[in-house]
């Protein structure tokens, strides 16, 4: 036969025990109270003395879960601390990219503006001006140097006139056509361009090499007289370019000349200016030997 489900104390002793010992202590608690209360009544110094002497037993205790309290509020404001540090961490850095493109942009902007205004300033200087453009493309790979310029006869483009920008001289049209045109460029190895040394005027003529550099030549062959750091220009010899263009800077002296690197960087130029040539009757007698626009040109 199963047991009842609900055995009374009576059959287990510790169920008597524990029901014995919560009697005592319920029945202690009453009277510690009763008295306590009674002392309160007749005795109100004496109490006073009692919860003083309580509260300094029970003090240890108090002090002891006032420190966890602590503790534990301090563990909560650290974490929630940590939480918004990450999270401000996070908009801090969200911001810092912003800013970051702000200033590439403004970065930009400056240089936009400064190579504006040295187009201006050759506007306004040159009064051999055919017309300003925009380089849309430059070769890179091929064996040929070439760009192309976003104004062609429409505007007054014509062969064999020479193209600089705001850095210095880039190079001649070879081509033409309604809306554009092709400059054959300085480092193009069919480009000869007369060119002296600024500081004493030592002629020289300058071959391109294809690779972005060009190699100065002096007219009085022997020992190279060039050295690192010259500053190369147009001469005005063989009446095309017009004279004192920056041309290039010397990098390395070579044994009959310098290796130059140009000024003006077509891939890094965006604007240029059509120039009439320096003698008229040098583009006219360019055109009459070169119709297929491909001439070098010599230094006299």
């Amino acid at each position: 036969m199963a047991p009842p489900k609900h055995r009374r104390p009576g059959f287990s002793r510790k169920a008597q025990y524990g029901l014995f010992v919560t009697y005592v202590v319920a029945i202690a608690g009453t009277m510690v109270a009763a008295l306590l209360l009674a002392i309160s009544v007749a005795d109100p110094a004496g109490f006073s003395a009692l919860r003083a002497a309580g509260a300094e037993i029970t003090a240890p205790v108090a002090r002891m879960f006032s420190n966890v309290r602590r503790s534990a509020q301090n563990m909560n404001a650290t974490a929630a601390a940590y939480i918004n540090a990450g999270s401000q961490n996070a908009a801090l850095q969200k911001q810092a990219k912003v800013n970051r493109k702000k200033l590439i942009e403004a970065q930009a902007l400056r240089v936009e503006n400064a190579r504006l205004r040295g187009l201006l300033k050759l506007s306004e200087d040159g009064e051999s001006q055919v017309a300003v453009g925009r380089l849309i493309s430059s070769t890179s790979s091929s064996t040929r140097r070439v760009a192309t310029l976003s104004i062609g006869r429409n505007f007054g483009v014509e062969r064999a006139q020479p193209v600089r920008g705001p850095s210095g001289l880039i190079g001649r049209v070879i081509e033409t056509g309604p809306t554009t045109a092709r400059i054959l460029l300085v480092t193009d190895a069919e480009n000869l361009v007369p060119v002296m040394r600024a500081s004493d005027g030592l002629p020289a003529f300058s071959a391109g090499l294809g690779n972005g550099t060009v190699l100065i030549k002096p007219l009085n062959l022997g020992e190279s007289p060039f050295k690192v750091g010259d500053v190369i220009v147009t001469s005005g010899n063989g009446g095309l370019y017009p004279p004192n263009i920056p041309f290039a800077r010397v990098i390395k002296k070579t044994s009959d000349g310098a290796l130059a690197i140009p000024y003006a960087d077509p891939g890094n130029t965006p604007y240029a200016v059509v120039i009439r040539p320096y003698q008229g009757e040098a583009r006219a007698a360019q055109q009459a030997v070169a119709p297929d626009g491909e001439t070098k040109e010599v230094a006299e």
